[in-house]
């Protein structure tokens, strides 16, 4: 009886040349969407239950799904490199990771200018500047590992920019409207669903309710 093939889960599995220092730094980095993912929107969802970070991650799935559907239709090869690193049984045309990472770039960006914020603009270009480059280098890490061409990259960038930004819009333009329903439903209610992308310093805006409360309740020890 033959030995069934095994097959990996690859979710944080990334290869690179022994040795090369660089490769090691991109390797990680390549792991961005991943922390982003499960680091950043899990923890900030159940946590927050903030309406604009439930969206946010919702179109993030949305381009993914879109992503899988074009590879399996274009069913491009990925480069020759790739079959060295023995773990490229996918498609390669666009590439998902730089999907990823330039959608969110996108919609964070326009995010960040939309809202009433306190902060200054020098800080939100730094606080961008800072995941675009994180973009760039996943984006340059795919081709430099041998995971892709650089015109899968580059089609897996453009199209993250294109649905991000599709998607901010439909969301800030089009389902904002719908936002304070879901706050008052009985969903809403029951696990304590909320926006707060109105409100300019949202943490100053907590630090003054939570002070008011510990000042209530120390009344009542008096």
């Amino acid at each position: 009886m033959a030995t069934p093939a095994l097959k990996a889960v690859t979710l944080t599995h990334v290869r690179y040349q022994r040795g090369d220092k660089f490769g090691h730094f991109l390797a990680w980095v390549s792991l961005v969407p991943v922390f982003i993912s499960l680091g950043g929107f899990v923890s900030h969802i159940i946590f927050r239950r903030e309406l604009q970070t439930m969206f946010f991650a919702l179109g993030l799935l949305i381009s993914q799904f879109v992503n899988d559907l074009i590879k399996t239709s274009v069913q491009q090869a990925r480069p020759e490199t790739c079959a060295l690193l023995e773990m490229c049984d996918s498609h390669g045309w666009p590439s998902s990771h730089s999907q990823y990472m330039l959608f969110f770039s996108m919609y964070f960006t326009l995010l960040t200018f939309k809202t009433t914020s306190v902060w200054e603009t020098s800080t939100k270009l730094f606080v961008n500047s800072l995941h675009w480059s994180l973009a760039l280098l996943t984006v340059y890490s795919r081709v430099y590992l041998g995971y892709h061409t650089v015109a899968q990259v580059f089609a897996g960038a453009a199209l993250g920019i294109v649905l991000g930004a599709v998607w901010y819009w439909v969301v800030n333009y089009g389902l904002y409207c719908y936002f304070p329903a879901i706050e008052d439903s009985s969903f809403g209610r029951m696990f304590y669903i909320k926006d707060t992308s109105h409100i300019p310093n949202v943490l100053k805006f907590e630090y003054d309710n939570a002070r008011a409360a510990r000042k209530n309740s120390a009344s009542k020890c008096d």
